[in-house]
């Protein structure tokens, strides 16, 4: 089994910073793909940020500039640096892992989710 802890998430003013973080843990046999998704109050869940283990990214459109992704692969952690955030970045945001566990193959990992919230 694999597990994702997110941490990071909290209260903060439009313009100010926060930084979340995912660490995976488990029978992982190699991990592809790390990202993040976020999902606001009566929204459709989004992807804000993903990084391959080759370092690619692919950023959303409404965080190009603001936020960047990044991964320490000795950690299996995934990294998202969020700065300038706007109130329309308020969300539950989710980390996601596409990895080869030692049980069931290539699969989807989720986090719980960690709530982020900027004030204006």
């Amino acid at each position: 089994q694999v597990q994702l802890v997110e941490s990071g998430g909290g209260l903060v003013q439009a313009g100010g910073s926060l930084r979340l973080s995912c660490a995976a843990s488990g029978k992982i046999y190699s991990i592809n793909r790390m990202g993040w998704y976020r999902q606001a109050p009566g929204k459709e869940r989004e992807l804000v940020a993903a990084i391959t283990s080759g370092g690619s990214t692919n950023l959303a459109d409404s965080v190009k500039g603001r936020f960047t992704i990044s991964r320490d692969n000795a950690k299996n952690t995934v990294y998202l640096q969020m700065n300038s955030l706007k109130p329309a970045d308020t969300a539950v945001y989710y980390c996601n892992v596409g990895l080869y566990d030692s049980d069931y193959g290539f699969n989807n990992y989720w986090g719980k989710g960690t709530l982020v919230t900027v004030s204006s």
